[in-house]
C-alpha cells in the first residue's frame, strides 16, 4: 500500500473519526467486540485512511438493522457531497438511487440501464421489470 506521511495519517484518522464518532469511543477495541454497525463503519474508515481516489463499496448496508442502514446511506451521501468519488454495488436500489448521481442496472451480469441517478429513481417501468418491485419513487 502507499504510505501516509505521519502529519497525513493523523488528518485522516481525525476525519475518520469525525465521520464515525461512535468508533473514538472504541478505537482501543478489539474489532470482534464490534457489532455489526460498527464493524461496517471500520471497515469504511479502515479504506478512507489510505485517502483513495475512489472508493469501491460492496453491499454495505448487508446484514444491518434498519437503523445501521440508515447511518450508511446517510455517510454515502455525506462522502459524495465532500467530493469523494465512490463506486458502490447495492441491492437497496430505492436507497442508493436517493444518493447517486449516476446508476448502472445490472441483470445477469449485463447492464439494462443506466443514467442518472434521479431519472432511474422515477422511472416506474426499471422498477417493475428490473427490480422486481412497484414504486420508482426513491
Amino acid at each position: 500500500g502507499i504510505t501516509q506521511p505521519a502529519s497525513r495519517r493523523h488528518e485522516l484518522l481525525d476525519e475518520m473519526v469525525s465521520l464515525f464518532p461512535i468508533l473514538k469511543e472504541r478505537l482501543s477495541a478489539p474489532a470482534g467486540y464490534l457489532s455489526g454497525g460498527e464493524a461496517q463503519q471500520l471497515a469504511i474508515g479502515r479504506a478512507l485512511m489510505s485517502d483513495p481516489a475512489v472508493l469501491l463499496m460492496d453491499e454495505p448496508s448487508l446484514g444491518l438493522a434498519p437503523v445501521l442502514v440508515d447511518q450508511v446511506f446517510d455517510l454515502i451521501g455525506r462522502l459524495r457531497e465532500g467530493g469523494r468519488t465512490l463506486f458502490v454495488v447495492e441491492q437497496n436500489a430505492k436507497r442508493m438511487l436517493a444518493v447517486a448521481d449516476r446508476a448502472y442496472v445490472m441483470r445477469s451480469g449485463e447492464i439494462v440501464a443506466d443514467g442518472p441517478a434521479a431519472q432511474l429513481a422515477a422511472s416506474e417501468d426499471l422498477f417493475e421489470t428490473y427490480l422486481g418491485q412497484s414504486g420508482g419513487t426513491a
